[in-house]
């Protein structure tokens, strides 16, 4: 599209708690928005900054502000001129809208992908004392489907024999967020086994997860940090059974769509992952479950408040996007 405006913007979203995963924790999160338009509609898109990635919001604005004097710019311009993540991202789910709008179609549409009206989400309990995990997901026992993250200590094992008996009805995800060794592995898994859990999320460093090569898998491996675009597929082939998709790490919804499908055709299951970010960031997100085993798109349920036109959550599952709030 020629001659487009584009802009962009950091948010801060307070958390209702703070958040922890093995490698740290927060209590807010920090978006970048972008707008695009062309004089008479206007495309909006919502990317998270990853510090593991080394990205930074003044990272993403300076990649997005590199945008801005070309004199035109798709969706296939900027698969080749930007890297996959959350500048991509933004940008990327920004254009999907402006076409939208202009069209008159909804994204889903566009993309000729089918659509659910609703999706079952997990809802994540963040890593904490054992005590505080049961209560958290005792609280949240009407979702039908949790998401634990573990730290890599001892205490893993307690942490979802608690939550188990304080949920005995959910089915349980497990995230390490690359915490664990080997020998972690060996000890817990058995135990895991015994209790009824789905998958287990990133159990190693990625840059040392060829061991899953050597290790049983009686419950399914699932990829993140591992897996970010299709050209990650043949390396995670004999090391994992499952994909998370997250839109931040492929750089929007036209690699997502590209990945997906990929995955399915080499024999992936997959999973749709999110950051902690409001309703226009799971929005794109929403269109690619339907092609998916598990949707982990709670990110909005984490934060104090949430955008108008925001998506409907129900007893853990999730409506369309409205066409204020996206495609």
């Amino acid at each position: 599209m020629t001659g487009l405006l584009i802009e962009a913007r950091e948010e801060i979203w307070p958390l209702k708690q703070p958040f922890r995963i093995s490698r740290g924790s927060r209590s807010e999160a920090r978006v970048v928005v972008v707008r695009v338009s062309d004089g008479q509609h206007t495309g909006r898109g919502e990317a998270v900054p990853i510090a593991r990635y080394d990205q930074s919001c003044a990272s993403v604005l300076a990649q997005i502000e590199s945008m801005k004097g070309l004199p035109s710019l798709d969706r296939q311009q900027i698969q080749k001129l930007l890297a996959p993540g959350a500048a991509r991202n933004a940008l990327d789910c920004a254009l999907w809208d402006l076409e939208a709008k202009v069209s008159g179609k909804r994204a889903w549409e566009l993309a000729n992908i089918p659509i659910v009206p609703e999706v079952e989400t997990s809802f994540t309990i963040s890593l904490d004392a054992v005590d505080k995990m049961a209560a958290a997901a005792k609280a949240a026992a009407n979702s039908p489907l949790l998401k634990l993250k573990l730290g890599g200590d001892e205490l893993d094992l307690a942490r979802v024999e608690a939550v188990r008996g304080a949920a005995p009805t959910a089915r349980l995800l497990i995230d390490a967020n690359e915490s664990w060794s080997p020998s972690h592995y060996r000890n817990i898994v058995p135990a895991l086994n015994g209790l009824d859990v789905d998958l287990i999320e990133q159990p190693f460093p990625a840059d040392a997860d060829e061991v899953l090569e050597t290790l049983e898998h009686p419950i399914p491996v699932c990829a993140d940090e591992s897996c970010h675009t299709t050209a990650d597929l043949p390396r995670l082939r004999n090391r994992y059974e499952m994909l998370n998709v997250k839109l931040d790490k492929t750089g929007g919804l036209t690699e997502a769509l590209l990945l997906t499908e990929r995955a399915r055709d080499t024999g992936f299951r997959l999973l749709i992952g999110c950051m902690a970010c409001t309703s226009l960031g799971i929005a794109p997100a929403r269109l690619l479950p339907s092609a998916t085993d598990y949707v982990d798109l709670d990110g909005p349920l984490l934060l104090t408040g949430d955008r108008h036109h925001g998506l409907a959550y129900e007893n853990g599952r999730i409506g369309l996007p409205s066409r204020q709030l996206w495609g």
